[in-house]
């Protein structure tokens, strides 16, 4: 994995961890959500198995160590410490909570706690590596919840920011509920269902629209879906009908989907196809999906690809990296920021839900219902594989299940309880005394 994806300054900090002498302190780092996205009721995680594979393959090549000497900033570092690079792995350990958990503000997703060096590093790789696929994870969700049951297809590796973004995306997409991908990569990769059939050009590649029809479906069998809005959509239904079976149904690229919806099944169970369905997209999201719904439209499924797959209304997640405890030499040392709006909670910490509300505790403290943090990895080694993506899905749709309604909804709901312990409060208010004075 290469070392050097990361800010300067988690390296300039660890030439300067190593010159002070500070290698043998150990510190446990938080990666906590500060504060939810526009109009979101919660978080949904994902992405821990890329911090894992980070974490399990963190070294440094050679030519990225020389690449380091050279810069001005390592010019106080001395050649013990390039040597030190040479050997570097990740040591410690790692808790986290499970894919497809959703979080509220002040909860953490994962702690790391390693030699301090090897606990820096990895900040700026683990916050965008959690933050991207969370957010699309739960823009998916919301996409499932308004869509009340039809199926939802993500489709958006092409407006995806890269292309590898795009096979993140789907696999964040399927945790929150979207039942397939139309990425042939990610289906591969993740196990995960792939779906699609053709595009326009297909259709404008034949001299007229009925021979385009009958040459996919000669092809695709009853796996057929003909894009019929390619010049006149109601007349390409027609067409559809005229071709026939074997047919899965046919999609709507544009238009009024809730009015041509209508007529197009008029038109397909007139020639006989009742079975025959009918799938939308193009610029859908939440929104639109809830409106349709609403309507009484006869849309078996929705394809949706830009807003999702850049979680367009929300694209960046509120979150933090941050240390909250350093052990010197057996000797616990409690940290913490206190500046307005951004303070933290010092101490490794665990949350515990229950039917009612989350509780944030110390670590090592008991609590009523499920324990979420869980060891991941342990003095550098992988406890057991992680959950499949199915299991994540399965994980995200029971948990989204068990909160209150108004927090699946798309607008703000009244937020989910989250408390502090009595034992995490004493802890910050005698560190900021410890600190502060």
């Amino acid at each position: 994995m290469n070392a050097l994806l990361t800010d300067l300054y988690e390296l300039t900090m660890a030439a300067g961890y190593f010159e002070a002498g500070k290698l043998e302190e150990k510190a446990a780092f938080e990666y906590t959500i500060r504060r939810l996205p526009p109009n979101r009721n919660y978080v949904l995680a994902a992405g821990l198995p890329q911090v894992v594979d980070y974490l399990l393959n963190l070294a440094f090549r050679p030519e990225e160590i020389e690449y380091l000497r050279g810069l001005p900033q390592f010019r106080g570092a001395s050649p013990a410490f390039f040597e030190y690079l040479r050997g570097f792995r990740f040591t410690g350990d790692l808790f986290a909570v499970p894919e497809g958990t959703p979080l509220f503000p002040g909860e953490p997703f994962l702690t790391i706690r390693a030699p301090i060096v090897e606990a820096q590093i990895p900040e700026t790789y683990v916050l965008a590596a959690v933050a991207f696929p969370s957010l699309i994870a739960s823009k998916a969700a919301r996409c499932v919840e308004a869509a009340q049951g039809r199926p939802v297809v993500e489709f958006g590796t092409r407006r995806a920011h890269t292309p590898e973004a795009g096979v993140l995306g789907a696999r964040a997409a399927y945790i929150g509920g979207c039942v397939g991908t139309s990425n042939t990569l990610a289906g591969m990769r993740y196990a995960i269902p792939v779906m699609g059939t053709a595009a326009h050009s297909w259709v404008m590649s034949f001299p007229c629209e009925a021979e385009a029809f009958r040459q996919l479906q000669r092809f695709m069998g009853d796996q057929t879906v003909q894009l019929i809005d390619t010049y006149d959509t109601l007349e390409g239904a027609r067409r559809a009908a005229e071709v026939g079976r074997p047919l899965w149904g046919v999609r709507l690229d544009s238009g009024d989907f809730a009015g041509l919806s209508r007529e197009v099944r008029a038109i397909l169970d007139q020639a006989g196809l009742p079975d025959a369905k009918i799938m939308v997209s193009g610029d859908l999201d939440e929104y639109k999906i809830r409106d349709l719904v609403r309507t009484g439209a006869p849309i078996d499924s929705f394809g949706v690809g830009t807003q999702l797959a850049t979680s367009a209304d929300a694209p960046a997640l509120g979150a933090t990296y941050k240390m909250v405890e350093l052990d010197i030499s057996g000797i616990k040392r409690f940290t913490a920021k206190y500046s307005d709006e951004k303070a933290s909670h010092p101490g490794s910490k665990q949350v515990f839900r229950d039917v009612a509300r989350d509780v944030i505790a110390r670590s090592g403290e008991c609590g009523r219902g499920e324990a979420l943090l869980h060891p991941i990895i342990l003095n550098g080694r992988l406890l057991e594989p992680l959950p499949t993506p199915d299991q994540a899905r399965a994980r995200a749709a029971a948990q989204l299940a068990s909160l209150p309604s108004a927090l699946r909804q798309l607008e703000p709901g009244e937020p989910w309880p989250v408390i502090f312990s009595r034992e995490l409060r004493a802890l910050f208010d005698q560190t900021r005394r410890n600190l502060l004075g």
